[in-house]
């Protein structure tokens, strides 16, 4: 744990437990890290803590969620919950950049209250459900039929992943399938609803939500998205020719990403910075919209968070005011003349 958080962990930590009378979880291993056990303050909580791991099925017991560090620690917090609804996330800034915690540390007494009490505003920001698959096949007539039978099994938690998945996740950023350690181009094929959209030559591409398209995509040249859009980003990464463009697609869509059995090497995948793993000839990633978006709480209300974020973190459309036109006002022309009139008789 960074030691610039313990103090306002120590503090909010033994409010919420003295005044509120709250159960506070906290990750098995923050338990055992020794700066916090030497720190003064930590007996005043030791013992009431109750404690989680990873794999462990959080959606029933948390009531919300107070995330103390920068945009990484919400994204943490995100993929703790990868089966079910995630609680509300209410998010203060104690990072370097804070895209997507707007809290304010010095006023969390005031912040929780407000949300204790009902009274703020939330942004449902949406996730990519993202599998990897060890084998692909091309599905236009069946797609719909497979799309059906599959919202009906979301409903049950347990149903059967695929035979050939490898891996899955729920990312809050994007999917990141790039060419790794490979000195080649990536040779992707990117497939929209079961049907071949484009073959992707460069160092790889970028599947992002909204909240992703102010990362690693908006440094890729991406459109910036509000959250509350509902909608995919497809960014190339430095691609071979100039007109392939980022694009935006609906929501809705299945895509999937194929490394092509005639490409020349493998690719790597990443998952909101994480699980990077290597996909080999004839492997596909499988991206949709999750079911399961994420609740942020707002500072203020949806749109003006995004745009002070914008400004404050981005210094988004930020330059000195153009000047305007300074002209002679008469009314001062007339005076000094009737002066140096008078002055002459």
């Amino acid at each position: 744990m960074d030691v610039t958080v313990l103090p306002p962990f120590i503090e909010m930590a033994t409010w919420l437990i003295q005044e509120k009378n709250l159960v506070i979880y906290v990750q098995a291993n923050v338990l055992e890290d020794q700066d916090l056990l030497d720190h003064i303050g930590y007996d005043v909580i030791k013992g009431k803590l109750k404690t989680f791991k990873e794999c462990d099925e959080l959606s029933d017991k948390i009531d919300f969620i107070i995330c103390l560090g920068g945009d990484g620690t919400l994204l943490y917090a995100s993929s703790l919950f990868q089966e079910g609804s995630i609680p509300p996330v209410m998010a203060f800034n104690l990072g370097s950049l804070g895209f997507l915690t707007p809290f304010d540390f010095q006023e969390f007494k005031e912040s929780i209250e407000s949300l204790l009490q009902g009274q703020v505003a939330v942004t449902l920001r949406s996730r990519l459900k993202c599998l990897v698959l060890d084998s692909f096949e091309s599905n236009t007539n069946g797609l719909h039929q497979e799309r059906k039978l599959e919202a009906t099994k979301e409903k049950d938690k347990k149903k059967a992943d695929p035979n050939n998945m490898r891996f899955k996740c729920q990312v809050l950023n994007e999917a990141v399938i790039d060419r790794g350690p490979s000195p080649y181009l990536s040779n992707l094929d990117l497939y929209l609803d079961g049907r071949i959209v484009t073959t992707v030559q460069g160092d790889g591409l970028i599947i992002s939500t909204p909240t992703g398209s102010t990362a690693y995509a908006a440094a890729a040249g991406a459109t910036m998205l509000h959250p509350n859009v509902p909608a995919i980003l497809v960014t190339p990464i430095c691609p071979h020719t100039l007109s392939f463009r980022p694009i935006v697609v609906p929501a809705g869509v299945e895509l999937k990403v194929v490394v092509p059995e005639d490409a020349r090497h493998t690719a790597w995948v990443a998952l909101d910075g994480k699980n990077r793993q290597e996909l080999q000839k004839g492997w596909c990633v499988r991206i949709t919209t999750s079911v399961f978006p994420v609740a942020s709480v707002c500072r203020t209300d949806q749109v003006t968070d995004w745009f002070d974020s914008l400004v404050e973190c981005m210094h988004w459309n930020t330059r000195q005011r153009q000047k305007d036109f300074k002209k002679r006002s008469l009314k001062s022309n007339t005076s000094t003349s009737s002066v140096t009139s008078s002055e002459t008789e």
